[in-house]
């Protein structure tokens, strides 16, 4: 590990879910980082006591490596005792605390990025913290124009034009402009981030069949194409509105870097299925590097140990190759990280 590898603040998330177990079987595998955990030690002390994993917990600024077994800790200290699988709402200014701490250091240079663990949403807005979701928290901490949320695994990415609504708010928000901000936003990311050059996005309709020529609905017709058109005139490699059936086919995949899927469960159970364990939560739009899990929470394998951490040890590598490309020097061995 060479000492100019990536900090990287973890937030294990929901404090009765496995981020806490994940994250301590993250510090015994090599990494392509130096994590820094914001998190209770308690918790990870008794997640790795239950895992059977002889971990040291040390400070924030320990050492200039990462050490297998080792993790370094920002304490925010639990309200409210943890009972595996049993979200408890007490703990929620805990949770954000954490992301907050996270943001401010990376936004401040003291991470190179983040990495979340799953948070559960109903504990958070049970405690009266309106939370809709990492995505959502980010672009308003950051004061991001548009964030977009996009889950990538190997060479499929699925980005999302709408995220955490009710279905039956989704076709209320489509909007053009919007829908415009968010195209440049994936456009320019996967060149920013992934490196594409000339990167082609294809982007789903919202009704079946892309409408059917309006039979099914206009919004393609009267929203989705125009804009697509605009797009285009402006020199961006844009295709559709595609039906979502056949946007996702194995030749239709080839032929782009990415697909615009105009809401949550319309693009992601396709990347899911294809790529569980492997697939990346990215955040775009953003001034800072964020990743993230695939997965939720996990309350029903929470204590058990037996939750893989491989798609947070995947969240970790593709943060520190995005940090790394931002930043085109190597960062200093000695990290300023933000004090408890």
């Amino acid at each position: 590990m060479p000492d100019a590898a990536p900090v990287i603040a973890l937030t294990p998330g929901e404090p009765a879910g496995i981020g806490a177990e994940i994250a301590v079987k993250a510090a015994h595998r090599a990494v392509p980082a130096r994590l820094v955990a914001i998190a209770d030690p308690a918790l990870l002390e008794r997640a790795a006591a239950r895992l059977g994993l002889r971990t040291r917990l040390v400070d924030a600024d320990h050492g200039s490596r990462h050490a297998r077994g080792v993790l370094r800790v920002i304490p925010v200290r639990l309200a409210a005792p943890v009972t595996p699988g049993r979200p408890d709402p007490r703990n929620a200014a805990c949770v954000i605390e954490a992301l907050e701490r996270a943001v401010a250091g990376c936004l401040d240079g003291a991470f190179d990025a983040m990495v979340t663990g799953p948070v559960q949403k109903s504990a958070v807005n049970a405690a009266g913290i309106p939370f809709r979701g990492h995505t959502e928290y980010l672009a308003e901490r950051c004061a991001a124009a548009r964030a977009v949320m996009m889950l990538a695994a190997d060479d499929l990415r699925v980005a999302l034009h709408t995220t955490h609504l009710p279905l039956r708010s989704v076709p209320r928000a489509l909007d053009a402009d919007d829908l415009e901000r968010v195209v440049r936003v994936v456009h320019g990311d996967l060149e920013r981030l992934f490196g594409i050059d000339s990167p082609r996005v294809s982007v789903c309709g919202l009704n079946p069949h892309a409408g059917e020529d309006g039979h099914l609905g206009r919004e393609e017709l009267e929203i989705i194409g125009p804009t697509l058109e605009r797009l285009r005139g402006d020199g961006l490699a844009v295709t559709g509105p595609l039906p979502a059936d056949t946007a996702f086919t194995r030749d239709a995949l080839r032929r782009v870097d990415a697909v615009l899927a105009m809401y949550h469960d319309q693009g992601l159970p396709v990347i899911k299925h294809l790529g569980f364990g492997r697939v990346v939560n990215v955040t775009l739009g953003l001034p800072i590097v964020r990743t993230s899990v695939d997965h939720g929470t996990a309350l029903d394998l929470a204590g058990t140990g037996k939750a893989r951490a491989d798609s947070l040890l995947r969240a970790i590598e593709v943060a520190a190759r995005f940090a790394r490309r931002l930043s085109g020097a190597p960062r200093r061995a000695a990290a300023r990280v933000p004090s408890s």
